[in-house]
């Protein structure tokens, strides 16, 4: 089976919000890491857990079996563009504001045997 991917690209949170989670599930199974973001109380989290079930179903559209047991071999968050704006300071000066973006992406495979 080739590898099935899903993707979230300018998802309104920052990429370094997100990435702990992705490092947590890269490596495991689907179902497991389903279960390991389902109790981790982050929006981060939500973002992740969300795009993983769009993985596994798109998995199940392509006719995989065994959804759940495919093994997660791509877990990236990388930064988006991002809105700046400027915020006045005393003294006539100004500070950037940076409202982040993230691009999620995961992709699942059939686990290697041997």
């Amino acid at each position: 089976m080739a590898t099935v991917k899903a993707s979230h690209k300018f998802a309104r949170i920052s990429a370094t919000k997100v990435r702990p989670f992705a490092d947590m599930i890269r490596g495991k199974t689907v179902s497991e890491g389903i279960d390991a973001l389902r109790y981790v109380p982050n929006r981060g989290a939500r973002v992740l857990e969300q795009v993983l079930k769009s993985a596994r179903a798109n998995a199940e559209d392509r006719g995989a079996r065994n959804v759940d047991r495919l093994s997660i071999v791509e877990a990236r968050v990388d930064g988006g563009p991002m809105f700046k704006r400027l915020q006045p300071r005393a003294r006539g000066m100004a500070f950037m504001i940076r409202r982040r973006f993230a691009h999620v992406h995961i992709a699942i495979d059939a686990p290697e045997v041997g």
